[in-house]
Order: C-alpha cells, then structure tokens, then sequence
C-alpha cells in the first residue's frame, strides 16, 4: 500500500486497479477479430453471388460455348442437284454443300475425301445428291457416275430436228431430243425433263441476241426470221454439262455461247479474212463438208466447194442440201426433191444455202478454214466404203457417176 493511503481509506470487497491495460488489450483485439471475420464473411458471400451470377448469366453475358460439329446420319431429306464448276477445290465443293444442306461441316467433307483420287479427279458438272445426308456418303456419291445428271454428248454432224434416214427403220435423234434426254433427272420420285418441243419454240423466242449467237452470225442466220433453224449450226458438237433445272431458253443460250467460243478458238474469224468469206459462210462450208465426205477428203471437198462458188457455173448440186428439210432422208435424192425450191436446195439455186445443215466437227470445220490447193470442180462418193473420185473435167465426172450407179450406191429407195 503507498505511504500516502491511510489504511481506512481502503474499501473492503474494492479490486485494486492493477492490470487494466491489460485487459483493454484483449478487449481491442476480441473487436479486432470480430471485424476481420465479418470481412471475410462478406467476401466469402460475394465470391458466391458472383460464381451464382457466373452460373446462371453467363451464357448470356458472354455466349454459350462452341459445340462441335456433328455429322448427318441416314439417307437424306429431299434429292437435290448440285454443280461442281471447272476448278473448284475440295473445300469450295464441301462449303457449297454446307450451304445447300447437303452435309453439316466442311471439315468432315475433308476428312472424309482425304485421298480419294476419284475426287481429285471429279469432272465439272452437275450431280444429284440429296440434303442433310454423312460427309462420306457425299463423297462417295460425288464419285459415282450414276449420280451424274446434265452431261449432253453432241455428234458430229448432228442437226437440230430428228430424221428418219429411209431403210434405215428408226429415228435418228437431233440436238433437240439429245438435249431434252440429257435434262432428265428423276427428283423424289417424279421424272422431269425438258422437252424437244419447249426446247424448239424457245429457239424460235426473242432475238437471236438473247439467245447469245456470235455477233459474226447474226446477219446470216437472221435471215431465217424467227425460224428455230436460225440456231443451225450454232450448237457444236462435244460434251457439254446443261443444268436439268434451266428454262428451254436458258439452256440454248448458254451451249450457244460456249459453241460460239470454241469456234472463236478454231481460228474461223482469221481464216474468213483470209478467204474473203464471212464467218457465218466458214460455218456453212464445215457443215457441207461434214456431210458429204469422209474425214480423209474434208479438205478436197472444201475446196470443190470454193471452186464452184467461184467459176462461172455456181451451182454446187449437193444431196445433202436436198435432204436438210426433210423429215426422211437418204443418200440418193429424187428427182422431185432435187426441184423442190428451198432456202437450202443448191440444185435449184446457186450459192450456199441459207443456213448450215448440221453441226460441223473440228477437222471438218479445219478443213472449210484451210482447203486443199487443187482445180477439182467435181467429186462423186461411189460406193458404202465412202470412196470418193475427184476431177475438174465434166465427162470424167460423168464417168465417175456411172461407177456409183452401177455399184447401187445412188439408187433411191423409194
């Protein structure tokens, strides 16, 4: 007790004020603790909100995630056709058909064509496939000829209308029909082709502008007026690819235009020049050629031709000129036919006739463009074998003809 406190200052029961600081000490870190655990409550319970806000926004405030892709599976929805155009890669094809519906990802076209060579090698055209069907079905349907539809082989030598040649017993179909055949294709179940009449009225329609003849045709083969035989000879023969779903006139134009640039190729304009010709005449000339000669004398016929349109006596008096406008034909003509005046007929009036009378080939059309050198005025096929007698003098081309009565080869069967 201090000197100072006087014994009966002292309370009884009183504690002495010893060890407060401390106590106020534990007292300030009870407090202490208390807030540091509330803190940590709080963030605790914010991390949870914000991990529920992730959970039940987040597709929302930052998109769903990618899904992989997954393939169709079954045989398909709905028949479809499809072109592959001249130099389309794998991955152009497979994105064409992501887009038409056909297979669901380009990456499992990829896969799945991974090398196939028949793939590699796939010709342009169309092909008919069906929607929603596997990456690999699409491939191997791609690669199977069956599923080729559109691809139209022209003939040389082919005209637009069909003909009966006499004796003969069946029709020989012309560039309409064979047109008309290479647009079917059989979609869910229903057959659908352009027909060879839809296909002639639509060569009759418009102007032949519309119809994308060459400007160099347009003067001669106007002179037909409205006539579907105007497109003689437009068409040339090939392999060509026509789109089954086309309009008649859409179909025409487009093989009209692609014949013109091939011909454009040939070297027509640049030869017609150098004859002193139009194009259009060229054409013409191929189109006799191909007609009354075998491939061996393409070129000495062209250049009979070009003798007689330019000696005294023009007339070229061709059979096959006879023939063009009829329905049935034969090597030999009648007499009656060989009189008949028509915008064709070079019996019965001289000159080239109106229009080609088929569609020349290449060697035939290259021979119209370069002829032989020679004076032949004359030339007589005198037998089935196609062998052919040349000469510039009259009484031997008689003679000639007699050889090909005699062997039967120009006696008319009616």
């Amino acid at each position: 007790m201090p000197d100072d406190v006087k014994p009966e200052d002292v309370q009884p029961g009183r504690a002495e004020p010893v060890a407060v600081g401390a106590r106020r000490q534990t007292v300030e870190a009870h407090k202490a603790g208390n807030r540091r655990n509330g803190r940590i409550a709080i963030l605790i319970g914010l991390a949870l909100a914000a991990a529920l806000a992730v959970w039940l926004l987040g597709p929302k405030l930052f998109g769903s995630a990618p899904k992989m892709p997954s393939d169709f599976t079954g045989e398909g929805k709905q028949d479809i056709v499809v072109e592959v155009h001249p130099g389309d890669s794998g991955s152009v094809i497979a994105q064409d058909l992501v887009d038409k519906g056909v297979i669901a990802d380009v990456g499992m076209f990829i896969s799945a064509a991974s090398g196939n060579s028949e793939l590699a090698a796939i010709q342009p055209g169309f092909y008919m496939l069906r929607t929603e069907i596997p990456a690999a079905t699409a491939v191997k349907k791609l690669t199977d000829p069956k599923s080729r539809v559109g691809k139209l082989v022209i003939p040389e030598g082919k005209q637009l209308d069909d003909i009966t040649p006499i004796g003969a017993g069946s029709v020989n179909p012309g560039i309409f029909s064979l047109i008309s055949d290479a647009s079917c294709v059989n979609l869910n179940g229903t057959k659908k082709c352009v027909s060879a009449a839809d296909l002639k009225a639509a060569a009759e329609d418009g102007t032949l502008e519309s119809l994308n003849a060459p400007e160099w045709a347009l003067k001669g083969a106007g002179a037909m007026g409205q006539s579907h035989r105007r497109l003689e000879g437009l068409i040339a023969p090939g392999t060509w690819n026509i789109n089954p779903s086309s309009a008649p006139k859409e179909i025409l134009a487009k093989l009209v235009a692609e014949s013109g640039e091939q011909y454009a190729k040939s070297g027509i304009l640049d030869a017609a020049k150098a004859l002193n010709i139009s194009p259009y005449e060229v054409l013409i000339v191929g189109s006799l050629v191909q007609k009354e000669a075998q491939p061996a004398d393409f070129a000495k016929v062209a250049r009979v031709i070009y003798n007689r349109l330019a000696s005294d006596y023009d007339r070229l008096e061709f059979d096959s000129t006879v023939n063009y406008p009829l329905e049935r034909q034969e090597v030999a003509t009648t007499d009656e036919d060989r009189a008949a005046e028509t915008p064709w007929n070079t019996y019965a009036m001289p000159g080239l006739p109106a229009t080609p009378i088929c569609s020349p080939s290449v060697d035939a059309l290259a021979a119209a463009e370069r002829p032989e050198p020679g004076d032949w005025l004359y030339f007589v096929t005198i037998d089935s074998d196609g062998t052919t007698l040349f000469t510039s003098d009259y009484q031997e081309h008689l003679a000639n003809r007699d050889k090909a009565l005699d062997s039967g080869f120009l006696n008319s069967g009616r």
